[in-house]
């Protein structure tokens, strides 16, 4: 490679994303060209060499917010796990308390339903 090109090279190395993009749009605009073609040729390659992405299989029902009916999120707490009185009441106060951890889609969609229904707001992780 002539000095130049690895000049050239080099510069480029120090441009952030943002700018490698600008720059790409600043030449498709010159040149009349799209890059599009052969950066979709390029991904294709490492894409259909990787591995399948397997599906979650374990879920976390995550408290956000007890809402206004803490009574009631309390009761479903107690419902869905083992804990005590004062321990459902301190999950249900606690925003980011794990009510359900590890289990299955169909048991966390069951658990997020019946504890927005109580009036909290629920995050399956």
């Amino acid at each position: 490679m002539s000095e130049k090109l690895a000049k050239f090279v080099e510069e480029l190395s120090t441009l952030s994303v943002l700018e490698a993009a600008e720059l790409v749009k600043m030449l498709e605009e010159k040149w009349g060209v799209s890059a599009a073609a052969p950066v979709a040729v390029a991904a294709a390659g490492p894409a259909a060499a990787a591995e399948p992405v397997e599906e979650k299989t374990e879920f976390d029902v995550v408290i956000k917010d007890a809402g206004p009916k803490k009574i009631e999120v309390i009761k479903v707490i107690r419902q869905l796990t083992s804990l005590g009185l004062g321990e459902a009441k301190t999950l249900a106060e606690t925003a980011g308390g794990k009510v359900l951890s590890a289990v299955g889609k169909d048991a966390a969609t069951d658990a997020k339903k019946k504890l927005e229904e109580a009036g909290a707001v629920i995050e399956v992780a």
